[in-house]
C-alpha cells in the first residue's frame, strides 16, 4: 500500500480509501457481519482511510461498529454533514445554503456522528455539497471552523455534488478548506486539468470518488444484467444506449496487459497517477471486491 500526507495532517492516508456509501444499500442489500468484516479486511490490508456520511443510512454506524472491533492504528474518519432539503445532488440547481444547511444542522450533526462513529475526534468533516453562490464565507463555515477550535474536527472540506468540478476552485482559493471531494475518473478526467492543479498549489487535499465509474471501468456490466430495485445503478447505466456505454468499456482493454493488469487496475492507475489525488475512494463494501481493488492498486 502506498501512502501520502493528507492536507496539513499529520497523518499519511492510503492513497486507496475505503467508500463506505454501499452501507447505505445504494448498490443492493447488505449483511452487517459481512459490512463489518469488510472493513477489518481493508484496515488489513493496509487501507488506512475511510469515506462514510450521515446520508448512506447505517453507514457511520457499521464503521463505528467495525472500529469497536478493529485493534490496529485508528484509521483516517471522513464523514460528512447531511444536507436538507430536495435531493438535488446530481445535475441540481443551486439552492440556498439556509435550505441545505439550516443554522445549527452542522454541530448538531457532527455530535451525532461522533456519537454513532464511537470516536472523540473526526479527522475530516466535509459538507456533503457545495455550490459557488454560497460564496467563500458565511455561518456555515464559521461553525465548522468553531468545531475546528473545540478539537472535534481536525479537517475542513467539502463534497461537489455532480460532474462540474470547477465549481469548487473559489473556495479552494480562499484557503478556507483542507480538501475537495470530486469525481475523476477515464470517462471524465476534466478535474485533472482545471481543479486539482489549484488544490495542490494550495495544499488542499483532492479526494477522488467514482474512479470505477459506479463499477462500470472493471468491465462487469452486461446488457441484459438487472440490478436489484434498491440499487442506484439501476438506471445509471442506461442514461444512453447500455450497448454503447459497454463498447467505450471494451476500447480499453487495448491498454492492457500492457499499461495494467486489468480494467480496474487501469482505472485506478489513470487517477492516481497525478500526484496531486490524494487519495482515491472506491465501494469496499463487499471483501471480494475490495481485495480486488487492493490487488488492482498493487
Amino acid at each position: 500500500m502506498v501512502y501520502t500526507k493528507f492536507s496539513s495532517s499529520s497523518k499519511k492516508v492510503s492513497r486507496l480509501g475505503f467508500g463506505a456509501m454501499g452501507f447505505g444499500g445504494a448498490f443492493g442489500t447488505i449483511n452487517e457481519k459481512e459490512a463489518i468484516h469488510s472493513v477489518i479486511n481493508s484496515l488489513e490490508k493496509g487501507v488506512n482511510f475511510i469515506d462514510t456520511a450521515r446520508h448512506y443510512g447505517d453507514s457511520e454506524l457499521i464503521v463505528g461498529k467495525a472500529l469497536k472491533e478493529w485493534k490496529g492504528e485508528q484509521p483516517f474518519i471522513a464523514t460528512k454533514i447531511q444536507s436538507y432539503g430536495n435531493d438535488n445532488t446530481r445535475w441540481g440547481l443551486p439552492p440556498d445554503v439556509n435550505t441545505c444547511f439550516p443554522k445549527g444542522c452542522i454541530k448538531k450533526d457532527t455530535e451525532l456522528s461522533l456519537k454513532t462513529l464511537g470516536i472523540d475526534k473526526i479527522d475530516l468533516m466535509q459538507l456533503h455539497l457545495y455550490w459557488p453562490n454560497w460564496g467563500t464565507e458565511g455561518y456555515w463555515l464559521e461553525d465548522l471552523l468553531k468545531l475546528k477550535e473545540e478539537g472535534k474536527i481536525e479537517l475542513i472540506g467539502i463534497s461537489n455534488p455532480d460532474h462540474r468540478c470547477d465549481t469548487a476552485i473559489p473556495l479552494v482559493m480562499s484557503g478556507a478548506i483542507d480538501s475537495v471531494q470530486t469525481i475523476i475518473n477515464i470517462f471524465d478526467p476534466l478535474a485533472l486539468d482545471c481543479l486539482v492543479p489549484i488544490c495542490k498549489e494550495k495544499n488542499v487535499s483532492v479526494i477522488a470518488r467514482c474512479v470505477m465509474d459506479e463499477g462500470g471501468l472493471t468491465g462487469f456490466l452486461k446488457e441484459d444484467m438487472k440490478f436489484e430495485e434498491t440499487d442506484f445503478r439501476k438506471s445509471f447505466f442506461d442514461r444512453v444506449p447500455r450497448k454503447m456505454y459497454i463498447e467505450k468499456v471494451d476500447a480499453l482493454r487495448k491498454y492492457i496487459p500492457e499499461h495494467a493488469s486489468s480494467l480496474a487496475s487501469l482505472a485506478l492507475k489513470f487517477v492516481l497517477k497525478d500526484a496531486g489525488v490524494t487519495v482515491a475512494i472506491t465501494s469496499m463494501h463487499i471483501e471480494e471486491f475490495a481485495n480486488m481493488n487492493i490487488e488492482a492498486l498493487n
